[in-house]
């Protein structure tokens, strides 16, 4: 783990300064003390971070769990009951791990996740837009069409022109340009610019800013414009930040109701992010689900035994420390202690920050998932990609993250229903050793994304030095889905130097360099493709 920290200590930095306001935000939204999304926050990172197997994965407070905990402080009757809820979620987490139920993850469809992907990519960049011109009426990390404030999504942005904040507006602009150079000219002229990157010297000048401006009627930024972390007098005033779980409420019924909704949309929320994650990660590691629950669960007990929010694996700090370079769990590991010494330490320092600044990080990050030629290429691959991808991307920007996503499910479900059937044995193995290791896999006469966890986990668990027989002979229709994973394969075949040989109708090919290539150039007429 220790071998990347060149790449993990700067992308820890990066992904720092996306947590901060992020973690107050959503306890900002969930109507939970400021300190208990701090605490998700650092839990996330240094325990969830250790135990979890993903190498680039990172956990906190989820704002798509804000309404549910806004609902359930007040039905409970207290925040300290609500505690008791999260810990009993935890334990569920666990249960679930223990039962395997990480496998749902495989089940949803490649469009989907990539509508999530960018989805959430154009959220971030919709609700940052008034925090980088200042306008501060709805908390970081919301992402709900519907605000808290009474406006909308879009209604918060026309709305800037009468809320601009200049003090916000400048800096926020001098932060992206900063950004933008350094990602942009800068990296690709000198390792020390990879090292120390444009993220933290935006934010360095946005504190040197508020300083020098502070007396500038005009230009100066006033606090609620700022990071906001609460300032403890001393030792004392610190401690009685944490807030503990009032288990004589165990008994009420309604705390296992909300414990149970906490543990099912929580599990669902990371195994979605998971599965985009990895179809992020330049080495296409693959992450072992039923841990990622177990390690979850771990979180949340910690977490609710302490006051904090339940939490999550959450794509944006995620994509943003894949972005970053962020090559192994320690980048994670390192962003959760930088949070508990920060707000030990320097929390004057970080309510200098100003909320523009990081919006103008976020607004990158959520340019990098949202790409234009994504949509190009998802309408390319034909109406059984481009459906459910933009029904996903739509229902997550006029709703909320978990109604896209179920949106985009049903799109492709009915979509495989329609043009794929039933398959009773999609995968086979047969070990023909003899002296050398050879597996030939015979891919059945339809092959969907529902085949795709076990192939996955197939592929996967193959070992070095094999000598591998792909036999699609028999297959009529391969979904896209199987054809990226054949696709991300081949990075790791390359590594563990396995042989691939193909054979097809079309005749018998060694190593392809590309299955998205080979088959995108097949006729039509021998292999229906999705």
């Amino acid at each position: 783990m220790f071998k990347t920290i060149k790449s993990d200590l700067p992308a820890s930095l990066v992904v720092f300064f996306v947590a901060l306001p992020l973690c107050l935000g959503i306890a900002l939204a969930s109507g939970a003390p400021l300190f208990s999304g701090l605490i998700a926050g650092i839990i996330g990172g240094i325990v969830v971070g250790g135990l979890s197997g993903s190498n680039v994965g990172v956990s906190g407070p989820a704002a798509g769990l804000a309404a549910i905990v806004l609902t359930a402080i007040g039905t409970l009757g207290g925040y300290e009951n609500f505690l008791v809820a999260v810990v009993l979620g935890g334990a569920i987490q666990l249960l679930f791990g223990v039962l395997k139920a990480g496998v749902i993850g495989y089940y949803f469809p490649s469009s989907v996740i990539k509508g999530m992907l960018t989805g959430i990519g154009i959220i971030i960049i919709l609700k940052q837009i008034p925090h980088f011109f200042g306008y501060d009426a709805e908390p970081e990390g919301a992402d709900s069409f519907i605000e808290a404030s009474g406006e909308n999504t879009f209604s918060a942005i026309f709305n800037i022109v009468e809320n601009i904040t200049l003090g916000s507006m400048v800096i926020g602009f001098i932060g992206l340009g900063i950004i933008l150079f350094w990602d942009l000219i800068l990296s690709k002229k000198a390792k020390f610019f990879k090292v120390i990157q444009g993220p933290l010297v935006a934010v360095v000048l946005g504190i040197i800013y508020v300083v020098v401006t502070s007396d500038n009627q005009t230009l100066s930024i006033l606090p609620k414009h700022l990071v906001s972390v609460p300032i403890p007098e001393d030792a004392t005033s610190f401690l009685n930040q944490f807030s503990f779980p009032n288990f004589a409420a165990i008994t009420n019924s309604e705390v296992w109701v909300i414990a149970f909704t906490i543990a099912l949309v929580a599990s669902l929320e990371t195994l979605l992010c998971v599965e985009a994650t990895d179809k992020l990660d330049p080495h296409k590691n693959v992450t072992p689900t039923n841990r990622e629950l177990l390690a979850q669960g771990t979180g949340n007990i910690i977490s609710g035994l302490i006051g904090g929010l339940p939490i999550t694996q959450v794509i944006v700090r995620s994509s943003a420390n894949i972005q970053s370079g962020g090559q192994s769990k320690l980048s994670a590991i390192i962003h959760g202690f930088l949070l508990l010494i920060s707000v030990i330490v320097i929390p004057k320092l970080l309510n200098m920050i100003p909320l523009s600044v990081l919006a103008a990080i976020l607004l990158v990050v959520g340019y990098k998932l949202a790409k234009p030629k994504l949509f190009k290429t998802m309408y390319q691959l034909g109406w059984k990609q481009w459906l459910p991808f933009i029904t996903t991307v739509l229902g997550i920007v006029f709703t909320d993250l978990l109604v896209g996503i179920g949106l985009g499910l049903m799109v492709g479900v009915v979509v495989i229903l329609l043009k794929s059937y039933q398959n009773s044995h999609f995968l086979h193995i047969e070990d023909k050793s003899n002296g050398k290791h050879k597996i030939k896999m015979t891919l059945a006469e339809e092959v969907t994304f529902f085949n795709k966890g076990a192939i996955l986990k197939e592929l996967d668990s193959l070992p070095r030095d094999t000598y591998l027989e792909l036999d699609l002979i028999k297959t009529r229709y391969l979904d896209y889905d199987i054809i990226e994973i054949l696709e991300d394969f081949l990075h790791k075949a390359s590594e563990r130097n396995i042989d691939i040989k193909l054979v097809s109708k079309r005749g018998i090919e060694e190593n392809p360099a590309s299955f998205i290539e080979f088959f995108r150039t097949r006729p039509k007429s021998k292999l229906s493709l999705s």
